[in-house]
């Protein structure tokens, strides 16, 4: 009986080796394709069409980027984990849904743990808070010492709820004893268009979708969240230095995965790859451009950063009773 046993394990890891290393085989004749849940255009898909196209001249792969954008970028990730475990079909995410959406979500369409290896952290995505250039405030410290003799302007705009920035508020306003009040708006545009309208006192988002209103002098930086300026930003403080609390975990980046099952040798020659191009100096000057600062961090850095921002935002995200709707 032991030894019948021992064949069939014997069996089973043969088959399992050969699977493996027909996928390495098949893998290496086959398109890459990125997928990502953002329409063209942004900085996202910046990214992606670059990584794209260096990938094919390191690698000398067609490489594809398929835009999959709605449902929080849930049909992105759906698309990645129901694709073959052969290399081929790479995600490439923000953080949210790996973060915060097992948190503020009922059901998700995929299990952010089980279902994806991470590949490699590719960069981030600096955060600012703005305002219009008329305010009477010049930094975040000095607003909320402001809107305390004028709680009616106590609107924060951002473009989703439920992120970094949302949870941010929301700890701040625990520590603080406050109650300033988020808003959600569909896109950047919009929020920054009213921001300089006086419509509404503060907004936040990237780096990226100020940039060129605040060259331009119709809106100014309040300052950064997290535990350390942006190198987009040197001159602007973060918000800990200024004195206000909540937001050292509020950050904004992206990294590559692959399909759980994907076999070990693929995931090790893309996460070399793909570090390998972030790191590059020219490839990481262009996504400045587009308002990024790449990384360059391995697959296991990733899964550890998830799990502890996903506990750090647990406590706030429980306490606030806050849940997502698709």
């Amino acid at each position: 009986m032991f030894k019948s046993i021992t064949k069939i394990s014997a069996i089973a890891l043969g088959a399992a080796m050969l699977c493996g290393t027909a996928l390495a085989q098949n893998a290496s004749t086959q398109p890459l394709k990125i997928i990502i849940g953002f329409p063209a255009g942004g900085a996202l898909d910046n990214l992606a069409r670059a990584m794209a196209e260096k990938l094919r001249t390191d690698l000398g792969r067609t490489v594809i980027v398929d835009n999959k954008p709605g449902a929080s970028t849930h049909i992105a990730a759906t698309t990645v984990k129901r694709a073959p475990p052969d290399g081929t079909t790479i995600l490439i995410s923000p953080a949210p849904p790996f973060v915060t959406h097992p948190l503020t979500y009922d059901k998700l369409p995929f299990d952010p743990d089980k279902d994806f290896i991470a590949v490699a952290h590719l960069a981030d995505t600096p955060l600012v808070a703005t305002t219009s250039a008329s305010s009477p405030y010049n930094s975040m410290r000095e607003y909320l010492d402001w809107v305390k003799k004028n709680p009616k302007e106590s609107g924060v705009g951002m473009v989703s709820m439920g992120g970094a920035l949302h949870f941010g508020l929301l700890q701040l306003n625990q520590d603080l004893g406050i109650s300033l009040t988020p808003v959600a708006y569909k896109g950047a545009p919009p929020m920054l268009t009213d921001e300089i309208g006086g419509v509404l006192p503060v907004g936040m988002d990237t780096v990226a979708s100020a940039s060129e209103l605040e060259k331009a002098r119709k809106i100014k930086y309040l300052g950064v969240p997290g535990l350390q300026r942006t190198k987009l930003l040197p001159n602007v403080p973060t918000f800990k230095e200024q004195g206000v609390p909540g937001f050292d975990q509020a950050s904004s980046w992206y990294a590559a995965y692959l399909p759980t099952g994907t076999p070990a040798t693929l995931v090790s020659q893309l996460e070399k790859a793909m570090i390998a191009i972030v790191k590059d100096p020219a490839f990481s000057a262009k996504m400045a451009q587009s308002g990024m600062v790449t990384t360059g961090l391995p697959g296991a850095e990733v899964t550890k950063m998830i799990k502890a921002q996903r506990e750090a935002a647990r406590p706030i995200v429980e306490k606030s009773g806050y849940r997502a709707t698709q």
